[in-house]
């Protein structure tokens, strides 16, 4: 081992022998550092390519890192199921109980009742509640769900207004050759009805895939990339005093998704619906169309009937659980946890997720008025529901991650990597920031996010140590440009879901796919740079990511 040969060099009087050892010592290093380098290069194209599922890929390293005398398997294995992927585990846990119960459609349409049917007010509610429903369940989840409502409205609007038009230009009549005046009237009317709707249409689509992607940003447990972040710094800095918590993301970036979603929606609002304020935000009376549209909403809220005990208990506990991820550990004061992490990091977010979590298997479904014979309803969730739903592949992906960090930080990679990027010192750190985002948000269009994250992290930390910069300063605003593919149907599963609705070209996506990453990526580096700068002293080398402090 390293060591070993360490001892050896140290513990021998002769020159010449300490020449050899050390040349052994760099030999060895130099190989297992290729080898690492080997593997990271076989997972990336693996990865890009698609060639094995993601998941399966993110399993190479128990096979490849013990093979090579990289790491020993019960090293890598650990990997698997740390910290991190117990905050996912438990955030997932979570959002399953919310879908069981209806309970994120009951909260989607109380809101799009309160905020109206006038295509700008319809498009910005859509935004808000997809994006709040994506902070804490899946991206996926909260499209396929506010698509279909979305288009049901859309589809309500466009026959009211087909009928009002027939019955105007039917009034009207009075014309010589009067059926022909009218069919031809009628055909003109539709034919702008149907350009303003596809339009309409179009821009609804997006603006639900697109808020989907941006919502996920400002919650640790919002998607993937986010908790990869948070592992590879405990990873990577295992001295960094939690840094990365529940209260400080979302203290980060819950303003920097608002700020984005803003952008977006004013970026689509022109790009689709003009910003005509009249007819955009109804600085008038109602049409029929408005309230028939409205009546949609209405319906599908009364279908959901009076709230349940279940979804009483699951909003409970949703509420109860975000608490105590605020309160844990705030920053500018202590949380409540610090009663148990006198001599250490005891309690964590992810210690928080779980216990809340088993909760749902432990409180019933239903308060029964009346006795039951040996049999007591059901809980809140049941595993046959949570093995069907749980998204298990992203947590081998997780794992994946965490065992390519640690094998790159043993073999002596992420060193070398730091040593070759060296020479970027001399580049203004916002300039950095922003080069990376744009290569980051550029690779994440053609492949997983989690992928893009997990390989781009482990060497953006490295070159922080190497130039010392802070690293969180070019890692947070890598790890949410990765979240920010808004160009090609297949960046994203909400993309994909928007696009199979058929209304959608590839180039309608990409046009207004690329300005909206410009958008992102200068909001990102915006607030970075102001309160994110404050928040994280990211002006500061902090001493725990000082790489000679930091044990082998």
């Amino acid at each position: 081992s390293v060591s070993n040969l360490f001892t050896r060099a140290l513990g021998t009087n002769s020159p010449a022998l300490v020449v050899c050892e050390v040349c052994l010592i760099h030999n060895f290093m130099l190989t297992i550092t290729a080898k690492c380098g080997f593997v990271i290069i076989v997972m990336a194209l693996y990865w890009c390519t698609e060639c094995m599922p993601l998941s399966v890929t993110a399993l190479l390293p128990v096979i490849l890192f013990p093979m090579l005398g990289i790491m020993e398997s019960g090293e890598v294995c650990v990997q698997y199921l740390n910290d991190s992927n117990m905050l996912f585990i438990g955030g997932l846990l979570v959002a399953i109980a919310v879908e069981y119960w209806n309970l994120h459609k009951r909260i989607a349409m109380a809101v799009l009742m309160v905020v109206g049917v006038r295509p700008a007010l319809l498009m910005m509610g859509f935004m808000s509640v997809t994006a709040f429903l994506s902070m804490w369940i899946s991206n996926t989840a909260s499209t396929a769900m506010m698509l279909p409502i979305a288009q049901a409205v859309l589809e309500q609007l466009t026959s009211t207004e087909a009928e009002q038009d027939e019955r105007e230009v039917r009034k009207a009549g009075g014309i010589s050759d009067a059926a022909h005046g009218i069919d031809l009237d009628l055909e003109n009317r539709k034919k702008a009805r149907e350009q303003k709707y596809l339009l309409l249409n179009k821009g609804m689509s997006l603006s639900v895939c697109y808020s989907a992607s941006i919502g996920g940003t400002a919650t640790l447990t919002g998607t993937t990339p986010n908790l990869i972040l948070k592992g590879q710094m405990d990873h990577i800095f295992p001295n960094n005093s939690g840094v990365i918590n529940f209260a400080s993301w979302f203290g980060f970036s819950f303003p920097n998704m608002l700020l984005m979603l803003l952008l977006s929606w004013m970026w689509l609002q022109c790009m689709f619906l003009g910003f005509n304020f009249k007819k955009s935000f109804g600085c008038g009376s109602y049409t029929e169309g408005d309230h028939e549209a409205y009546k949609v909403i209405k319906d599908e809220y009364k279908k959901l009937g009076r709230m349940k005990f279940a979804e009483g208990a699951v909003l409970t506990i949703f509420v109860i659980l975000v608490v105590l991820w605020f309160t844990r550990d705030p920053g500018f004061m202590p949380g409540w946890a610090a009663y148990f992490n006198k001599d250490g990091e005891f309690v964590t977010d992810g210690t928080v997720a779980i216990l809340m979590a088993t909760l749902f298997f432990i409180i019933p479904s239903q308060l029964s008025r009346t006795p039951r014979k040996l049999k007591s309803p059901p809980a809140l969730l049941v595993w046959s529901v949570v093995h069907e739903r749980m998204p298990w592949n992203i947590i081998l992906l997780l794992g994946g991650g965490f065992a390519l960090a640690s094998g790159s930080k043993v073999s002596g990679l992420s060193i070398w990597l730091g040593e070759s990027l060296a020479p970027l010192k001399t580049i203004p750190p916002f300039s950095i920031s922003l080069l990376l985002c744009l290569l980051v948000s550029t690779f994440t269009e053609c492949s997983s996010n989690t992928a893009t994250t997990t390989l781009f992290l482990p060497i953006l930390a490295s070159m922080a140590t190497a130039i010392e910069l802070h690293p969180l300063y070019v890692m947070l605003p890598c790890t949410i440009s990765a979240s920010m593919a808004f160009m090609l149907p297949v960046a994203t599963p909400p993309n994909a879901i928007a696009f199979s609705y058929g209304t959608l070209k590839v180039l309608d996506m990409a046009k207004a796919g690329f300005i909206l990453n410009m958008i992102s990526i200068l909001c990102i580096n915006l607030g970075i740079n102001t309160w994110g700068m404050a928040m994280f002293h990211l002006d500061t080398f902090p001493s725990w990511a000082n790489v000679t402090h930091m044990k082998p």
